[in-house]
């Protein structure tokens, strides 16, 4: 079965909206394709909402014409925060669209670096996790390592 035959498939699927994929079910099945595409799609709505209506919002508040440079130095601290909370917003729905396009291609679910399957909790958590457990346990402590050097 051709990507495109498959993503057709997945596509027909239909869950409840309170289907729990299960550790029962073979792992990656439709249904939890269906699943997880869905919680992605959903969060990554939410998260473009979200992002809108706080550029609008800052947009709105602009205390920069304030005599108070007090005023001014707040106003900045405050956009500077949420403007990095956007950015790592914005960073998240790029994950999450590797996440989708790993669903598309078949890959979604399994580490990178091992091939392993990631594990139904972990990505009921984490749905954006491209690891399993001990890979990313391994890529932090590796990380940590040259972060002292």
């Amino acid at each position: 079965m051709n990507i495109f035959t498959k993503f057709k498939k997945l596509s027909m699927v239909k869950i409840s909206k309170t289907y729990v994929p299960k550790e029962t079910e073979k792992y990656m099945c439709a249904k939890h394709l269906a699943y997880f595409k869905l919680k992605l799609n959903e969060w990554k709505k939410d998260l473009k909402r979200s992002n809108n209506e706080a550029i609008a919002q800052a947009s709105m508040d602009d205390n920069s014409a304030s005599a108070d440079i007090v005023d001014q130095a707040s106003s900045y601290t405050e956009k500077n925060v949420e403007m990095r909370a956007i950015n790592r917003q914005i960073k998240l729905i790029t994950k999450i669209d590797g996440a989708l396009k790993k669903i598309q291609d078949g890959t979604y679910g399994f580490c990178e670096d091992t091939g392993e399957p990631i594990g139904l909790k972990r990505l009921m958590a984490r749905p954006v996790a491209t690891l399993c457990i001990a890979a990313q346990e391994k890529h932090e402590k590796d990380e940590k390592v040259y972060a002292d050097d």
